[in-house]
């Protein structure tokens, strides 16, 4: 098989981890007889820095040509003080509307060596934790219309949320496909209590379901969906939302699991092309030390094998090289543990660990 692949390292621990993944791909192609071309490209804050926006355009056209995108991270302090348009991260939120990235999936699993990690009582992840996260991801809050305007309090700013019908249900089916392949059971998040677009979401989901009549479907408020999470998690299969309570609920979800360098996602548009990332962000104060966890970023290198090029002997492999690591003991500083027979590792050993073990 042979495959491009766009990478974008992006800012912070990006290139660091982003190392795991050029590496768990050549080792992978040379065992399986694949060829993955990757053609390394600007996004972010490294690309303002070098050619004055976030997503320069032959950025966009390498992603659209190529057969997968990897991603690093995006963002970090340096640009804080940037106007909202100008920021790195308007590059990702671009680059998910440009390729029709509708679908995020971000699993949340806890390895059985990671137990320890989890920062939950041992009773009430007795078992195991796998869940997933379906968010909706080119509509709501962070596509509406914003702006500012001026009030009897004085200067106001303002963000819709704002759903239609056809967002709702193509990412409901994505939802309740991915159920019937795991515990059949959805969780639908919103908060229809309060918010008109919540309550169409909840109708639209509601209709869907229908459609599957194999799989339990249940709401719940997205403030009583965060308690849930830390309060009984095994309760969950998949959990469908929309964009904001999403990206909220999956990091919540990745801490359970015991550390978010450890939570790989993948965003998806109707085709089954990707974009892959980590669900953790660039990391600026741990950046180029050596500390960085590669783990969700070789995870992600899994996913991408398994649902845009559907190879699924090759995604096990990598998926049981971190786990095999992960069974020696092998720690990065964010799942290490003192006092333990753990061996704490860096970055680029943690990386040469995996890739021997495929």
């Amino acid at each position: 098989m042979n495959k491009k692949i766009t990478l974008i390292p992006g800012d912070g621990i990006g290139p660091e981890v982003a190392q795991g993944a050029v590496q768990t791909l050549k080792k992978v192609g040379e065992k399986f007889g694949h060829n993955f071309g990757i053609e390394t490209v600007l996004a972010g804050g490294c690309a303002i820095d070098a050619c004055g926006q976030a997503l320069p355009s032959e950025t966009l056209e390498s992603c659209k040509v190529s057969d997968a995108v990897l991603l690093g991270a995006i963002g970090g302090w340096k640009w804080d003080n940037l106007p909202g348009d100008k920021r790195p991260e308007t590059a990702l939120l671009q680059l998910r509307k440009e390729l029709s990235l509708f679908a995020a999936l971000r699993p949340a699993l806890l390895f059985e060596d990671l137990a320890d990690a989890c920062p939950l009582k041992p009773e009430i992840i007795e078992g195991g934790l796998d869940l997933l996260v379906v968010r909706e991801l080119t509509g709501g809050i962070y596509y509406g219309e914003r702006g500012y305007k001026e009030t009897a309090l004085g200067k106001a700013a303002y963000d819709i949320e704002l759903y239609s019908e056809g967002e709702v249900r193509r990412i409901a089916h994505v939802a309740f496909s991915m159920a019937m392949k795991r515990k059949r059971h959805v969780t639908s998040v919103d908060k229809a209590n309060v918010l008109e677009s919540s309550r169409l979401w909840r109708e639209v989901v509601t209709q869907v379901s229908k459609e599957y009549p194999e799989v339990t479907l249940n709401h719940l408020y997205v403030d009583n969906a965060a308690m849930q999470l830390v309060r009984s998690p095994r309760q969950f299969d998949v959990i469908l939302t929309g964009n904001l309570f999403g990206d909220i609920l999956s990091d919540e979800a990745s801490v359970i699991t015991g550390s978010i360098g450890m939570l790989p996602s993948a965003n998806l548009s109707e085709s089954g092309f990707g974009m892959y990332e980590p669900v953790h962000g660039s990391a600026p104060d741990i950046a180029d030390q050596d500390k960085a966890n590669p783990m969700a970023m070789i995870l992600s290198v899994a996913m991408m094998l398994r649902y845009t090029f559907g190879l699924t002997q090759e995604a096990d492999c990598v998926e049981n090289a971190v786990k095999s690591v992960l069974k020696l003991g092998y720690r990065t500083p964010d799942i290490y543990k003192e006092g333990t027979s753990q061996k704490l590792v860096g970055t680029k050993e943690s990386i040469r660990l995996i890739t021997d073990k495929l």
